[in-house]
């Protein structure tokens, strides 16, 4: 009886010891992540405040010199306070104004001193620069409260889960987006790009549950009378879709289905893999053109095929116009198993959300013996649509260029079709 007492003592004594030791290591943590915080804070308004006086002084000058140096001032600025925001603790909402508002103040910042227009900066800058302002003064009063705490990070925590403290940074918030639409409407193309991502082009009915499983068992007869559990897309979500869950034997796996036309987003399974089975490349090629016809992806063709020991990792893309032009914001990524052919994975986002092809590009042919240096072998050319840093969707040209010399180096290269301008350059071996 003293034995286990005293074994039960001992053992009492080491969880004391241990749990005492967890403590003291969470607080230090606790102390560690509040400092990072109130480090970033501090930096992102000291550089908001800079920030804000930057743009009010590049008003003042006439000179070039001077101007240049504040734009350069502004660029700069404008980066590292996104780059201090991003390790914030703040809600998606108020951090992505955030970043786009500021965003567009370097990026207008940058253009000025490449384009030397700088009478539209400025005049642009007029109204920045007061919005700015109250902006600065916002944030000022809505981050003292974050240094009120004492170190106290039970108390940091309550601040940051507190809706009524944090009403001041939905104020932000709000003016963030206001400001943005005002002083920084979005171009056509940003705007199609908007829609673009919001599925807002989806056309078709609206679905019920039962017949997105209806439409899933079409396009993957193999989960037929599956096990399903089916909800719906929160009521904020950008689009409204379904998502299904799926058990039947070894099987288990998820889809995401469109409300609205009912069309495959994406798709997850995860099964045993069979070892004493092997479907040929050809086939797997033909069991997924089927599986694209089943789906409604009858527009694509293959872009890449690889394979490792278990699956194929396969890409196409939707091909459009009289120049059969690959486009390739158009794609869907599929896994496959080399085992049986079955589909394993999907991601169609990418080809449902759809790009808007508005006219015809003007195509000027490239004679690319002058195009490259004497040794440059082109060994493939095709035509694709892709986008520019404006979401402008361009006809290109695609080369594999091959550089004849004792490293045979390999390029793909990304020509625009009319101006001939250099998009893309990529290093393949």
């Amino acid at each position: 009886m003293k034995n286990a007492v005293y074994l039960l003592s001992i053992a009492v004594l080491a969880l004391a010891l241990y749990s005492f030791e967890v403590r003291r290591e969470n607080e230090d943590l606790q102390r560690a992540i509040h400092a990072q915080y109130t480090n970033a804070l501090t930096s992102a308004s000291e550089t908001l405040t800079t920030l804000q006086a930057s743009v009010s002084q590049s008003l003042l000058f006439q000179d070039k010199n001077a101007l240049n140096q504040e734009l350069d001032n502004i660029w700069r600025l404008s980066d590292q306070l996104r780059g201090s925001i991003s390790g914030l603790p703040l809600n998606r909402e108020v951090a992505n104004n955030w970043m786009r508002y500021v965003g567009n103040i370097g990026e207008e910042a940058r253009l000025a001193a490449e384009n030397g227009d700088y009478e539209s900066w400025q005049k642009k800058m007029e109204t920045v620069s007061s919005n700015l302002r109250a902006l600065s003064d916002e944030w000022n009063i809505a981050t003292a409260m974050y240094f009120e705490n004492d170190g106290d990070y039970s108390k940091w925590q309550r601040t940051l889960n507190n809706e009524t403290e944090q009403g001041q940074f939905k104020n932000i918030a709000q003016n963030l987006k206001t400001y943005s639409e005002t002083d920084f409407p979005l171009t056509a193309s940003e705007s199609d790009w908007q829609k673009k991502r919001d599925l807002k082009h989806l056309e078709g009915k609206e679905i019920t549950k039962d017949q997105a499983i209806e439409a899933l068992e079409i396009i993957l007869p193999d989960i037929k009378d599956a096990a399903y559990t089916v909800t719906k897309s929160k009521d904020d979500a950008p689009y409204p879709f379904y998502h299904i869950q799926f058990v039947k034997g070894s099987r288990v796996g998820y889809a995401d289905i469109t409300v609205k036309g009912g069309q495959l987003l994406s798709f997850l399974s995860e099964r045993p893999v069979q070892e004493d089975k092997n479907v040929s490349a050809q086939d797997v090629r033909e069991l997924t053109m089927q599986f694209l016809d089943r789906a409604g992806y009858d527009d694509v063709e293959f872009v890449e095929f690889r394979e490792n020991h278990e699956v194929y990792h396969i890409a196409v893309a939707r091909v459009v116009g009289d120049e059969k032009a690959l486009v390739y914001p158009d794609g869907i990524q599929l896994k496959v198993s080399k085992d049986s052919g079955e589909l394993l994975g999907l991601n169609a986002m990418e080809y449902v959300q759809k790009e808007n092809i508005k006219e015809e590009q003007t195509v000027n042919e490239i004679d690319w013996k002058e195009f490259f240096r004497p040794g440059t072998v082109v060994e493939e050319e095709k035509m694709i649509y892709t986008e520019n840093e404006l979401f402008e969707l361009r006809l290109c040209y695609e080369v594999i260029a091959r550089f004849d010399n004792k490293y045979n180096e390999t390029f793909r290269v990304v020509v625009d079709a009319d101006t001939h301008e250099v998009v893309k350059v990529e290093y393949m071996s």
